[in-house]
């Protein structure tokens, strides 16, 4: 599966529609545990980070489990032939309760949304 010359691409909500600009894909779900046992697979000068979400990034690998790497960070405007993309996608949902908090700097705050993240695995087909 893994083909090492064309990097796997890891991308968020913003920035996916960039990478599926032109030509046919197939999408798959992904568990956490499968999206780890692709990172540990590819070298780490064959994975390259395309995220535009700083708080995603931050997060991700702990949501997998995964190492962090020093993966690359690479722009891409589009997905090639035969080439993978692990998109971390968000999905939101009103929260049926509204705790309070104080943050950090000593504001109120309330929670408004239940924020979850699932993963697809994009190729590129023709």
């Amino acid at each position: 599966m893994a083909n090492y010359d064309k990097p796997l691409l890891l991308v968020d909500d913003n920035n996916i529609l960039s990478i599926i600009n032109e030509g046919e894909f197939k999408v798959f779900n992904l568990t956490f545990e499968e999206v780890k046992a692709m990172l540990d697979t590819y070298p780490e000068d064959a994975v390259a980070k395309c995220f535009s979400s700083y708080e995603l990034e931050e997060n991700v690998f702990d949501f997998i489990g995964a190492e962090r790497k020093n993966y690359v960070q690479l722009c891409m405007t589009n997905l090639q032939v035969d080439q993978y993309a692990i998109a971390f996608k968000l999905y939101r949902r009103p929260s049926e309760t509204q705790p309070e908090v104080v943050t950090i700097n000593g504001a109120h705050a309330k929670k408004v949304q239940n924020v979850y993240v699932y993963c697809q695995l994009i190729t590129r087909t023709k």
